[in-house]
């Protein structure tokens, strides 16, 4: 079970972007996701008139390693660490500060 999964707020711990927060998008495979607006780089991208994409400077969303972000509580407004809750059957992921479940986005 991921710790972290797309639609989860999470805040950055390290790293060029270190503080900021933002959705995932996408989880690029087990160890990389994709986070709005944060890890932006700049791609020099050529016309193709074949497709109908004018050249130019293109912001895109590189990966970022999930060590590097932890989920943002909104009740304690801090970054957190996920535990995961096992009621027979029934998995859920909680807060470890509170033990409140994460409610999926």
């Amino acid at each position: 079970m991921n710790k972290i999964r797309k639609g989860d707020e999470v805040i950055v711990l390290a790293g060029k972007d270190k503080g900021k927060r933002g959705r995932v998008a996408l989880r690029k495979d087990d160890q990389y996701l994709i986070v709005d607006g944060i890890n932006l780089v700049k791609k020099h991208t050529k016309p193709n008139p074949m497709k109908g994409t004018t050249g130019g400077i293109v912001e895109k969303a590189m990966p970022i390693h999930q060590s590097n972000v932890a989920i943002f509580n909104s009740a304690t407004g801090k970054a957190d660490r996920v535990g995961i809750k096992v009621d027979g059957d029934n998995r859920s992921r909680v807060f470890k500060s509170s033990g409140a479940e994460i409610k999926v986005a």
